[in-house]
């Protein structure tokens, strides 16, 4: 079959099409992709070449210029990606007769093992915060702020949502007693989260002292948001969480760059992976759509699988 012969704006605008539609491509994610494939064509213009008219040499060459410009391997390697679905996407479709960048490797990098606390660390979080409900008592608003961290702290821990998932969830999800969430993540996809009797008993203790709070006349409206900001409409910004949880580190006597939004979620799938869940369980549970990005916690599986052969085997240490 011939190649479709399309503008190279074309080419580019039609894997954008393809990423939105087919796969759910995030407004951010479209953007990266457009400004990482702008910078090929731009180089790939020094060359006489195009997007349709490139070959695997010119494509090898444009990742050795982004490590002489000083890019970092997992940027030179997430730029390689998004090359590498645009051929694949142009082969299947007729707009070329090969895929030159199918046979480049990526750069060797080392992945980073993600920041993870401790099961006794994260329990230190929780009585830390614990500590602050009781010791504001007197105090309305901090008494509720401290609610408030709380069910966030019990939240994330128990389902592993992301930061942006969390403080969007409506406020309905307080008045039911299921076991299960369905959030909207990444893509618009849909998932079911776990929820266990502590993140439901701060949720319920939040909503409570939040809706007596709005009786007291500090809120003229009810608002849709589970946790909606004090001061305005909408709800609590990732950037207030984030700064709440390193505030509570402190009092914990953890360092606040430990602590984060992310670093729960990490701990959330370390724990259930130490304890023995399965890979793509966790996998569904994080919304990964894909498992090579959950398999940043293999390192959990291959000290579980030592300590069971030490454990366990015939042969193993005595």
């Amino acid at each position: 079959m011939e190649p479709v012969e399309a503008p190279e704006r074309r080419l580019t605008s039609l894997f954008l099409d393809m990423v939105a539609a087919e796969r759910g491509g995030a407004a951010n994610t479209l953007e990266a992709y457009s400004r990482d494939l702008d910078d090929l064509t731009g180089y790939l213009a020094t060359r006489n070449r195009t997007v349709s008219s490139a070959a695997t040499t010119d494509l090898r060459c444009y990742l050795a210029s982004l490590a002489d410009r000083g890019f970092a391997a997992s940027s030179v390697a997430r730029r390689l990606s998004a090359i590498r679905q645009l051929y694949r996407f142009l082969f299947a479709e007729g707009y070329r007769t090969d895929d030159p960048a199918a046979i480049i490797e990526g750069p060797k990098r080392g992945r980073p093992l993600p920041k993870v606390l401790s099961v006794a660390e994260v329990d230190r979080l929780i009585a830390a915060a614990r500590q602050a409900v009781d010791a504001r008592r007197a105090t309305g608003l901090a008494r509720l702020r401290a609610l408030r961290l709380i069910c966030l702290l019990e939240l994330l821990y128990a389902s592993g949502l992301r930061i942006s998932e969390l403080v969007a969830l409506p406020a309905s999800v307080a008045r039911r007693d299921d076991h299960m969430l369905i959030v909207r993540g990444k893509g618009s996809k849909e998932r079911l989260v776990p929820l266990n009797d502590a993140a439901k008993s701060a949720m319920r203790d939040y909503q409570a002292a939040f809706n007596q709070w709005s009786r007291d006349g500090n809120r003229t409206s009810e608002s849709k948001w589970l946790f909606p900001s004090f001061g305005e409409d909408g709800h609590l910004t990732r950037q207030h969480a984030a700064r709440e949880l390193k505030e509570l580190a402190v009092a914990a006597g953890l360092r606040p760059e430990r602590v984060s939004p992310h670093v729960l979620r990490h701990a959330f799938a370390s724990h259930l992976l130490h304890n023995g869940a399965d890979l793509r369980v966790v996998q569904t549970l994080l919304g990964h759509a894909d498992i090579s990005t959950t398999q940043i916690y293999a390192h959990v599986l291959d000290e579980r699988l030592k300590s069971l052969v030490r454990d366990l085997h015939p042969l193993g240490e005595e």
